[in-house]
């Protein structure tokens, strides 16, 4: 396999998914009374961190503020989504950024869209849009796209068309991508060049954990023009260094469809 290569690359890439939210209460008392449908007060965009969640992104930051500045990122990059923001925010005020590096909001890495399928459990999905269940089974998550929703082709899309940004804009700097679940698989599927069947099992394995870190180093060695070399997945290691931020991997919000 040869990793996605490039001459205007980031020097460094670490991807983190965004800490605890706080609808997983909601989430969890869907589950707990067999209902079909997550009671939420808000729209997706709008959910905040939890107070775990902030815990743990501040965790995340402190380890950074331990790190040479080196190996600190110069460049945040977020979903608009408020759980990635607050992230990126967290993160920032406890050192693992300098305090005046701009946070720059990027739609393109916003959460996957489930149209229709929004906020339904696992069970409400086969109950409300039964076609829906069974078109998933039969394309597969990769492929298929829920009406007014997105398929992870989709996502990829979008995604490659950050990467493309990235290299325009931040050849040779260290970047920081706070985003989602399936924007981490994602980013895994373009910069490694990964098949389907490769990135599904990945996710199989298990969920993408709250605040962890996916990192990437330029390395010049890769192929012929060099490349993003991957260093360390799904890392949570610096969760254990704070009693309040406990590591969680929390189902996304459309638990029953999950990515």
């Amino acid at each position: 396999m040869c990793i996605v290569t490039s001459a205007r690359l980031p020097s460094r890439l670490w991807i983190v998914r965004h800490g605890e939210s706080a609808g997983n209460v909601a989430r969890d008392a869907a589950h707990a009374s067999g209902a079909d449908r997550i009671t939420l007060s808000a729209r997706d965009v709008d959910i905040p961190l939890s107070a775990r969640g902030e815990a743990q992104a501040r965790a995340l930051g402190a380890r950074f503020a331990k790190a040479d500045a080196g190996d600190r990122p110069d460049v945040l990059l977020a979903s608009p989504y408020v759980r990635a923001q607050d992230t990126a925010r967290l993160f920032r005020a406890a050192g693992g950024a300098e305090g005046d590096e701009p946070i720059c909001i990027d739609e393109r890495l916003r959460e996957k869209e489930f149209g229709i399928l929004d906020g339904l459990t696992t069970r409400g999905v086969a109950s409300v849009y039964p076609d829906q269940a069974e078109f998933r089974r039969l394309l597969g998550k990769f492929y298929h796209r829920p009406p007014g929703g997105e398929s992870w082709c989709d996502v990829v899309a979008r995604l490659r068309s950050v990467m493309d940004t990235i290299a325009l804009h931040h050849a040779g700097r260290r970047v920081m991508i706070v985003a989602h679940q399936v924007v981490v698989l994602c980013l895994r599927y373009v910069i490694e060049t990964l098949s389907e069947a490769e990135i599904l099992a990945i996710d199989r394995a298990g969920d993408v954990l709250n605040c962890s870190v996916t990192e990437y180093r330029f390395d010049p060695d890769i192929c012929r023009a060099g490349g993003l070399a991957p260093l360390r997945y799904n890392i949570a290691d610096h969760l254990e260094e704070s009693p309040a931020a406990e590591v969680t991997a929390e189902p996304e919000r459309t638990a029953g469809v999950r990515g």
